[in-house]
């Protein structure tokens, strides 16, 4: 363990060895980011994710750098289908131990793979079209996308959440069971499933075994052998009739009678009956092309719908994708600060935070931001005033007002640079953003040689200032007059 404030290697002593600092709050805290850590690697081996997760995040909230604790948590977010957020985790992870880090390996193994994770993209983007199926009403599309949903990501417990929601408005409760079972399988303590389950049984009265069975089903035993009854019964004796010889003339009346008696009988017997089968046919033929045209018109219309609101599906993807990028640069960009910072580089550190976006981070994270401007916000001040100066002198009058102001946006106590872009602004021919700012010259430094060069450009600038000068005292030059 290093110490926070000089990166030097602590001893067993409640001191640092080399700033003399006490340390004794941040091995507590080292302590229990680890306690956390080893609780939450517990919880995730028995599958209790949602367990770990609060484990690990308090981990983390006690140690930020806590590599171990931060690949677990991406790891948890990873099995739980969370695959952006495990990204986030792994990528903070792999900026802070850039060598020797399995988060390294474990994005490596994404990338490797984009017909994986673009299976994954897919499937949170259908996820999400689910959720605007079922804020329309059209529950029926949203069932039917949920299920190819959680084929191609069967660990997408927000899946199988939504899926039991839809069956239990559906009061389809046994379906709904069998969708929180699987999710039980995933996360057995998720809050959501065991509240649904709740529902669920109380709408059944019976309640869900959550545990795997083993148990072998007993074989019934073998019946007795039934006795075979044998009945016995007297055949009656026929008497062969008397014979009689038959003429030829006679058997051939009899075989002319037989054929047109078999005639008749095919002829009222089949014949109808192979015309009802065949009419029969033609109606199963017209109900069957009737349905598919029913059903090619259905799904026309979902397509429509379907094509309607992909457009705006994949514009919101687009935007938390970009989103998200920024908000990974802003922490990367955060961390290079951070790094040049502990080591004494204020100029690196200055550069890195150039890229940082305070708004996209988290409150520890911003603490560390302010932590790191309150340091060397006056070192970038300064770079922005020396670039901006040079700028405005060479006439290079847009990167004057953007470096001026950036400084401005740090500190606006400072006359001659709140002076410089004044004059920016007025050499550019912006005359209503020069005489704001020459008003804040006046507002801001009274009594001043600015402020009172100020006032005369704003009466140059047919401008009339209310404020009168009390004193005098130091100003900026303007060097390109």
């Amino acid at each position: 363990m290093n110490c926070m404030k000089c990166n030097a290697p602590l001893t067993s002593s409640a001191y640092c060895p080399r700033c003399g600092c006490n340390v004794t709050a941040q091995k507590k805290a080292a302590a229990l980011s680890n306690l956390y850590y080893n609780q939450g690697l517990e919880k995730a081996q028995i599958r209790d994710l949602s367990g770990a997760i609060t484990c690990l995040k308090r981990s983390l909230k006690m140690n930020k750098l806590n590599i171990q604790a931060r690949n677990l948590l991406g790891l948890v977010y990873f099995e739980t289908g969370e695959v952006v957020a495990a990204l986030s985790q792994w990528v903070i992870s792999k900026n802070m131990l850039p060598e020797g880090n399995p988060a390294v390996g474990y994005i490596d193994k994404l990338q490797r793979n984009p017909n994986r994770l673009e299976t994954i993209n897919n499937s949170i983007r259908k996820y999400n079209e689910c959720l605007e199926y079922c804020r329309g009403g059209n529950e029926d599309m949203a069932k039917i996308q949920l299920k190819s949903v959680l084929s191609n990501n069967p660990k997408l417990i927000k899946g199988y959440h939504l899926l039991a929601l839809i069956y239990i408005h559906e009061e389809e409760y046994e379906k709904a069971r069998r969708q929180l079972k699987a999710a039980a399988k995933i996360d057995k303590t998720n809050t959501t499933t065991l509240r649904f389950l709740k529902e669920v049984e109380a709408q059944t009265g019976r309640a869900t075994n959550l545990e795997p069975r083993f148990r072998m089903k007993e074989r019934e035993e073998e019946k007795k052998a039934s006795f075979k009854v044998y009945r016995s019964s007297h055949d009656a004796v026929i008497q062969p009739a008397e014979h009689r010889e038959k003429t030829i003339t006679n058997t051939l009346v009899n075989l002319i009678i037989g054929l047109l008696i078999g005639a008749a009988a095919l002829w009222f017997l089949i014949v109808p009956a192979r015309t009802q089968k065949i009419n029969e046919e033609a109606n199963k033929k017209v109900v069957e092309y009737s349905d598919k045209m029913a059903a090619q018109s259905a799904e026309l219309d979902r397509l429509t719908k379907q094509m309607n609101a992909s457009t705006e599906s994949v514009n919101t993807a687009n935007d938390q994708i970009s989103a998200a990028n920024n908000k990974t640069a802003s922490y990367e960009n955060l961390l290079k600060a951070w790094q040049a910072y502990t080591e004494g580089n204020y100029t690196t550190a200055a550069n890195a935070m150039e890229s940082v976006s305070a708004d996209d981070l988290s409150v520890e994270a911003k603490t560390m931001y302010d932590s790191i401007m309150g340091d060397i916000g006056a070192t970038m001040q300064a770079q922005y005033k020396e670039e901006g100066i040079s700028s405005y002198e060479a006439g290079d009058y847009d990167s004057a007002i953007t470096s001026l102001e950036r400084a401005l946006s740090i500190s606006e106590n400072d006359s001659d640079t709140m002076y410089f872009c004044a004059r920016a602004y007025d050499r550019k021919g912006d005359k209503e953003n020069a005489n704001r700012w020459y008003q804040k010259i006046i507002e801001n430094f009274p009594g001043t040689n600015a402020a009172s060069d100020a006032r005369d450009y704003l009466a140059a600038n047919g401008v009339t200032d209310t404020q009168q000068d009390t004193g005098t005292g130091d100003s900026g030059e303007d060097t390109g007059e």
